[in-house]
């Protein structure tokens, strides 16, 4: 299995800081936001892992990164070249990601407390569709919100005024091989970009979108407050 880290986008929730540095290589506690999830990936058995990121930093990413070899893993790269959406990121896998491979992909603000090891090994197990993970949290009309089934996702609603549930769609994805061909199908939004929420209902739709649910703590870093929080909790907590 492979992973896929999403970290372009513009970062304009954290503007100014991302006028020059994209978010994703931001500090957060003790080192820059990216390696959290590379090191998740790779704690998980993952080593293989394309950072989707934007022209912005990309010289910044090598340097930091290199060929990953000094963090355990082996990292390609892909430039996004423009904002199209987080489904329009992860069809640069393409062709990367071998057909019918599965990959788990992260978004790279998203920061969490689990191992991802159980649940690659359930949803491996699984054997097609997809599997999303869940945080409950207290506002979920800020985010993408599952409309739950027994051990399914029916729908994803997002956004909504009338949440049906109190839990959240994070960051953090795992894909069978059709994942591409369903990128494909879908339109632009009404942003024009392709949205990862389309493609998580298709599954849904076929009745192939199972879940879990975070146990740990979980954080989109992606806001001054947020990112704030967080590295003062990994701080006081002596983590890196």
């Amino acid at each position: 299995m492979k992973g896929v880290i999403l970290a372009g986008g513009t970062g304009t929730r954290l503007y100014p800081l991302t006028k020059i540095v994209n978010k994703h290589l931001l500090p957060v506690g003790k080192q820059p936001m990216i390696l959290y999830g590379i090191e998740k990936l790779r704690e998980s058995g993952i080593e293989d892992i394309l950072l989707v990121i934007g022209a912005h930093s990309a010289g910044l990413y090598a340097q930091l990164l290199g060929s990953g070899k000094e963090w355990g893993v082996r990292l390609t790269y892909k430039i996004q070249e423009e904002a199209g959406g987080i489904a329009q990121a992860l069809a640069l896998a393409e062709g990367w990601v071998a057909p019918g491979e599965p990959v788990a992909v992260l978004l790279g603000d998203n920061l969490f407390e689990d191992s991802l090891s159980g649940y690659i090994n359930d949803f491996l197990q699984q054997g097609s569709g997809a599997k999303v993970l869940l945080k409950q949290v207290s506002d979920p009309r800020r985010y993408g919100v599952p409309v739950l089934q027994g051990g399914r996702i029916e729908r994803i609603v997002e956004k909504p005024a009338d949440p049906p549930s109190s839990y959240c769609v994070t960051g953090i994805y795992l894909y069978d091989g059709s994942v591409f061909d369903i990128i494909r199908t879908i339109k632009p939004s009404e942003r024009g970009e392709l949205e990862i929420t389309d493609v998580n209902n298709a599954y849904a739709a076929r009745g192939q979108l199972t879940y879990a649910i975070l146990k740990g703590w979980w954080t989109d870093a992606g806001t001054f407050r947020s990112l704030h929080d967080i590295a003062d909790f990994l701080l006081k907590e002596g983590r890196p």
